[in-house]
């Protein structure tokens, strides 16, 4: 069930990581211990310095122990982000006893005295220097240096009481290198925050947070894609649709084509989804163009993400058909987004359109096609229910949203690689049929929530004048099947070089 992250209480303490102060609705609890895990290559070092950094921003004093990398190191890591690690104390407790021949001849065992010198130094440091910021780094040092469980959790026991009692803010750094199963320090810890990455057959790793344990905290709960790059981790929250109703208009909205309007019966309406599906080549992006367009005129924001086609080959064969993009691009009102696939995932790409509609103002979004995103990411599991979400999320706000599903096959059988239909308000089916040795094109809407649409079949154009929807087809019995007979006593249809409706062009 969904925890309420409204209730949370005032006092809390920005972790510095985008994203984390959102899934816990405001932010740490100050002067407690968490516990940050992941395995090497996660991101803890990178989550840690950022936290520090935050609090430096404050003016608060930032202390970072490390049991297990060198300053150098951690300064390096820094400059790679372009941070200045002086605005905190790095201290190093790196141990080379193991290459003095002294230790070797000793009655007590080298990591009973390392333990305690250890212990004391940091107790020394944090006395000296009364940091309201700790990160200790990592506990599988001390793990080795304690020797046995029980000594181990005493030792993170008595830390814990210890900070407790210097209003500090403490980050225990963890590389899962414990027994499978192992959970003593989840249950010391205030929180848990669990960095996972994982790698995919092609592609670049999928980096995601989870928090595992948060006292006092409601927070939201699962797993949280997240990114590390220049500059940093940011975490992309899941995006949760009822937590975003907004308040607008459901006057339907003018497509730019008249034929097109009456086949929907009015237009699209804001807070709903249209569904184009249709084989390759017959008109879908187009049209989808052809949309935005009207939107662009009526000064409405709008982006459109491509996920198969860049944006010069979009342009080019736009600007052919009479729509110009450019002058919109130009004014800021049109965000066209080439989309590598391989190289986002789900909750960076919502994160991304939240952004477009909630700062950006968009009122009409564009996903071109489905078929990229949802099967360059099969490793992705539930992938539909992001999209659910996602689709539920830009109707509570009230936006337009279009969507292109390509299918296989030209005329014929013709099938989806997914059916997302259940998920549309509007479906708008484009077929290829033959007529007297041309091959032609149709176009039906076959569901529409919102409006009282038509039930006919219209023939679909396009020419260097934009595209165009003629009359009903009633002549013609079979057109989905692309196999038409015709079975009227009218003239047959235009040819290719006509004009369906010179009035309209």
């Amino acid at each position: 069930m969904e925890k309420n992250i409204e209730e949370a209480a005032p006092t809390r303490l920005a972790s510095g990581v985008d994203g984390v102060d959102d899934i816990l609705g405001g932010g740490l609890t100050p002067h407690r211990m968490y516990l940050i895990e992941g395995a090497p290559g996660a991101g803890k070092t990178t989550f840690a310095l950022q936290f520090l950094l935050k609090g430096a921003e404050s003016g608060e004093v930032g202390l970072y122990i490390t049991l297990s990398e060198t300053k150098s190191e951690l300064v390096a890591v820094a400059a790679s982000h372009g941070w200045d690690v002086d605005q905190f104390t790095i201290v190093e407790l790196l141990s080379d006893e193991g290459l003095d021949p002294r230790y070797e001849q000793s009655v007590l065992h080298p990591a009973e005295v390392e333990l305690g010198e250890t212990v004391r130094d940091v107790i020394e440091k944090v006395d000296e220097l009364k940091p309201a910021r700790l990160v200790f780094d990592s506990l599988s040092e001390l793990r080795l240096l304690s020797q046995n469980p029980m000594r181990y959790r005493r030792q993170i026991l008595a830390l814990k009481r210890y900070f407790a009692t210097r209003a500090c803010t403490v980050m225990l750094l963890d590389d899962n290198s414990a027994e499978p199963g192992d959970l003593q320090l989840h249950s010391i810890a205030h929180g848990v925050i669990s960095l996972d990455n994982l790698a995919h057959d092609y592609g670049g790793e999928r980096r995601r947070l989870r928090i595992a344990k948060m006292r006092g905290i409601k927070f939201r709960e699962g797993y949280h894609d997240m990114t590390l790059d220049t500059g940093g981790i940011k975490v992309y929250p899941r995006l949760v649709a009822a937590e975003h109703h907004s308040n607008f208009s459901g006057q339907a909205r003018s497509t730019g084509t008249e034929g097109l309007d009456e086949l929907l019966g009015g237009g699209l309406v804001p807070g709903t989804n249209a569904l184009l599906i249709g084989p390759s080549g017959v008109g879908k992006t187009t049209t989808v163009v052809s949309c935005l367009l009207a939107a662009l005129e009526r000064g409405e924001p709008c982006v459109y993400y491509l996920f198969d086609e860049t944006l010069n080959t979009l342009l080019l064969r736009c600007a052919k058909l009479g729509m110009h993009l450019g002058p919109h691009i130009e004014s800021g009102l049109l965000t066209l987004r080439q989309v590598d696939p391989a190289e986002i995932s789900p909750g960076e790409f919502a994160s991304d359109v939240r952004n477009r509609v909630e700062h950006g103002g968009a009122q009409y979004v564009a996903i071109d096609s489905l078929n990229a995103f949802l099967q360059a990411m099969p490793g992705e599991r539930y992938l539909l229910l992001q999209m659910h979400e996602l689709l539920g999320y830009l109707n509570q706000r009230g936006v337009v949203t279009v969507l292109v599903l390509g299918q296989h096959g030209i005329i014929g059988e013709i099938q989806s690689d997914i059916d997302i239909s259940y998920l549309s308000d509007v479906v708008l089916l484009f077929r290829y049929f033959e007529r007297q040795g041309e091959v032609l094109t149709a176009v039906t809407a076959l569901k529409s929530r919102a409006n009282a649409h038509e039930r006919s079949i219209r023939q679909f154009r396009l020419s260097d004048a934009g595209l165009d929807v003629g009359e009903a087809l009633r002549d013609f019995e079979g057109i989905l099947s692309g196999l038409p007979a015709y079975k009227g006593g009218t003239a047959m249809l235009a040819p290719a070089g006509a004009v369906l409706d010179p009035a309209r062009q």
